[in-house]
């Protein structure tokens, strides 16, 4: 009998293994770093912290720039107003603390914890709310002009800074954290701090928690295919302009969480704050690529282990390590690691 069935190989067999390796390519870089690192500075137990360290760095860049990268790649919006939703952020979520200061400082986990997600949970609606008039105010009006967008959001980076000193006042606020979350756990020789891994922990729930809503719901579908082909999309009758919004509103209140987050991590904060994160959290929106947040992921976690290794071997490297890496993403993979999108 003759088989009418089409005479080709799966598709996955007809792609080169060179053509895979170089797709996951960006995944191993992850492994390649560490292993690197331990080779450099050889005592098991630096490196380890350090590590440690890194890998919680990078969740909270990835935090406030899974929220940015979104709103780049859906909106086409270069929004340097995201530094302030970090700065707003913080200052709420530790003014929230310090008013539960009873549990924050009670010998108890679970008292500190419950402080915590109170605290992060007003800093989300608050900078939701506020990326919300954010939007309809200053972005809105600029859809589409990058020049515009740039002075815009700039200004509205200042407006709210100056808005932090009124509410706030100028000066540094200096914090502790909660009770438990003080010290840190010795583990084959290193000292690794508990507020770190619990960043870890936060950073990888968050996550895979995008991932399913991206990969799993309906909602996640209209955003992916937003991000690749917005007019297809709402040719099929959908309202990507609601999506829009909800996307930036999104993207707002992690800058919010991850505000929270940093603040408790250098335990200051100033009003300036989110506008110096903002260099990382380009960095990693761009050597990640645009509308990626599996790229965002990546390129939080390289730069964050990057700069813990390198200020140890070389401290002053350290503030050029980050750019030297986006330099050699960029000449590697132009349009970033993972793009989603072409650059626009």
């Amino acid at each position: 009998m003759t088989s009418i069935a089409p005479d080709h190989k799966p598709t996955f067999a007809s792609v080169p293994i060179s053509e895979r390796l170089a797709q996951s390519l960006p995944v191993l870089l992850i492994p390649i770093l560490v292993v690197l690192g331990f080779l450099a500075i050889g005592n098991p137990s630096s490196w380890l912290t350090l590590t440690v360290s890194g890998l919680a760095m990078g969740m909270m860049i990835f935090v406030m720039a899974s929220g940015l990268t979104l709103v780049f790649g859906l909106m086409d919006v270069i929004n340097f107003g995201h530094g302030a939703f970090i700065s707003v952020g913080a200052f709420v979520g530790i003014s929230v603390l310090f008013g539960l200061a009873e549990w924050a400082g009670a010998p108890s986990l679970t008292l500190n914890l419950i402080a915590i997600f109170l605290a992060v949970l007003a800093a989300m609606a608050v900078t939701g709310l506020l990326g919300w008039a954010f939007e309809r105010v200053i972005v809105k009006p600029v859809y589409g002009a990058h020049l515009k967008q740039i002075l815009v959001t700039v200004g509205g980076l200042i407006v709210i800074e100056q808005m932090i000193h009124v509410i706030w006042g100028p000066e540094e606020i200096f914090l502790t954290r909660p009770e438990m979350l003080k010290g840190a756990i010795t583990f084959w020789g290193a000292a690794l701090e508990k507020y770190r891994l619990l960043a870890v922990a936060i950073g990888l729930v968050l996550f895979i928690a995008m991932r399913l809503v991206f990969r799993r719901t309906k909602i996640g579908l209209i955003v992916r295919a937003g991000v690749e082909n917005g007019e297809m999309v709402e040719a099929l009758g959908y309202r990507l302009r609601i999506v829009f919004v909800g996307v930036f509103i999104a993207g707002s209140a992690l800058a919010g969480l991850g505000g929270v987050m940093w603040g408790l991590y250098e335990e200051v904060i100033t009003a300036g704050m989110g506008e110096e994160m903002m260099i990382l959290v380009f960095i990693v929106v761009i050597i990640g690529g645009l509308g990626s947040v599996e790229g965002a992921f990546i390129g939080a976690l390289l730069v964050g282990l990057l700069q813990n290794y390198i200020a140890f071997l070389e401290p002053k490297l350290a503030l050029i390590s980050n750019i030297g890496l986006m330099t050699a993403i960029l000449m590697w993979r132009p349009q970033g690691m993972m793009p989603v999108v072409k650059a626009k």
